[in-house]
């Protein structure tokens, strides 16, 4: 039990002899920072390098000025295009095919003569229509000579009264059965390619042949519903067409549907295309970029010079120091407008020329700090020109006029919302004479959207005239 305890007591004082020269060697006046420094060099240099250059310099940054920008508000979309006007031509009554006055393919004309249909009994009836029709007047008129000189009773002359009335009935009954038998083009287009041939028997109802007036096209398509506080009547929209590649066209809005779809909140759009060439086909897939504005003097900064906080938007903008040559922070509240690829509008809160940080906000610790101006370009040997107009990465800022949306860039020059000017689209030959037909039915709406009425209320006769009894759409 004694030489236990002996071990025992050795080995206390062992360690403790032990740990006080280990505690010594690390704190002897001379080596400790030496031998600090030799043990983590990596992690005391940069330390000391912050620390001098905090005292010393102020923090670098990247800077961009505000420039003058065209920018297009729009959005994109998918539609498909249809005709101005389309009609399937069916018979009303049965019948026998006699003639067939139209070739596929081939345009025609308003109330020419498509089919006709075998007419000699409603012709022998309408014939023989005429017949008691003459008779009938000829003897109502004998009556009233008649009765005048009180030959015969004033109810005779009732009794041919009626009989006039029947007869003319029946003449009006044997027209309308003979007109059935004739299908007329109700309004300008292009015949399709027919179903029947001459002296089939078809039964009322049947298809015989699709009528398509494509001088202008229809491309319907949606928009979700957050836009439906900016679209407009007589804005512009450029088309794509992926049957027509590297072609544009554009489009003028004609109607907006009142009613959003429930399925998928969006309002229907249709615009109109000009096609007086006939290049465009209904069915086609199409690509629009609906136009609700654009500003020829937007101001736009880099991206990267916003920093949000929240619901709002800052910049730090570099204001004049106490010194001509140095510059000092400001943080400013934003309002942000449209964004487009590396740039962003700003409505409110920078003016044109006014420079900001597009890199290194988080070395300004508050405002009136003063920066310097890091220029990237000659920092990497690029001989990019120094000052606060480098953007990023040592690229010269772009001038104004070179900096417009991707949008605007493909599209041209586009009417801003309302504009009414000739559609502009890359076409072949030679333009088309006349009007253009979609600016044309966009006149003859009233600012409603509504069709004009005559100032008694009536409204006018539609241009396409009445509807053949004989054309089922």
């Amino acid at each position: 039990m004694a030489s236990k305890a002996l071990y025992t007591t050795v080995a206390v004082v062992g360690i403790a002899a032990a740990s006080g020269a280990a505690w010594w060697f690390q704190n002897k006046p001379g080596t400790g920072d030496a031998g600090q420094a030799t043990a983590s060099p990596g992690a005391t240099a940069p330390q000391a390098g912050a620390s001098a250059a905090g005292a010393g310099r102020p923090p670098a940054v990247e800077v961009a000025r505000v420039e003058l920008a065209r920018l297009t508000d729009d959005t994109q979309a998918v539609g498909s295009l249809r005709s101005r006007q389309g009609v399937v031509l069916r018979p009303e009554v049965s019948g026998r095919i006699t003639q067939l006055n139209f070739r596929d393919g081939e345009r025609v004309r308003k109330g020419q003569l498509l089919v006709q249909f075998d007419d000699q009994l409603p012709v022998a009836q309408f014939k023989q229509s005429q017949a008691e029709l003459s008779i009938a007047l000829a003897n109502h008129k004998r009556n009233q000579d008649l009765v005048a000189q009180n030959f015969i009773s004033q109810r005779s002359v009732d009794e041919s009264a009626a009989n006039l009335e029947v007869a003319q009935a029946k003449l009006a009954l044997a027209q309308a059965t003979l007109a059935r038998l004739k299908v007329l083009a109700p309004f300008d287009g292009i015949a399709g390619i027919r179903t029947v041939n001459q002296g089939d028997y078809l039964k009322d109802g049947a298809d015989i042949v699709n009528i398509e007036d494509i001088d202008a096209v229809y491309v319907d398509f949606r928009l979700p519903e957050r836009f439906q506080s900016k679209v407009r009547k007589g804005q512009r929209a450029m088309v794509d067409l992926d049957a027509l590649p590297g072609r544009k066209f554009s489009a003028v809005i004609q109607a907006i549907d009142p009613l959003l779809d429930t399925n998928g909140r969006s309002v229907g759009v249709r615009a109109c295309i000009d096609n007086r060439q006939l290049q465009l086909r209904p069915g086609m897939f199409a690509r629009v970029t609906a136009v609700f504005g654009e500003r020829d003097k937007a101001r736009v900064v880099p991206e990267e010079a916003i920093v949000p906080q929240g619901q709002k938007a800052f910049v730090i903008k570099l204001v004049d120091g106490p010194d001509k040559d140095t510059k000092v922070s400001q943080r400013v509240e934003v309002k942000v407008g449209i964004r487009r690829p590396g740039k962003v509008e700003i409505v409110d809160g920078l003016d044109e020329g006014d420079t900001v940080v597009i890199a290194g906000q988080q070395r300004i610790q508050k405002d009136g700090s003063p920066v310097r101006i890091l220029d990237v370009g000659r920092a990497r040997g690029e001989g990019a020109p120094a000052g606060p107009a480098v953007a990023q990465a040592g690229a010269p800022a772009a001038p104004a006029s070179s900096v417009a949306s991707a949008a605007t860039a493909t599209a041209g020059p586009v009417a801003a919302s309302g504009a009414t000017k000739p559609a502009v689209a890359a076409k072949a030959g030679k333009a088309p004479e006349g009007p253009d037909p979609c600016l044309v039915d966009l006149a003859s709406l009233s600012p409603r959207g509504e069709s004009a009425r005559k100032p008694g209320g009536e409204a006018p006769a539609r241009k396409d005239g009445p509807r053949p009894a004989s054309a089922r759409s």
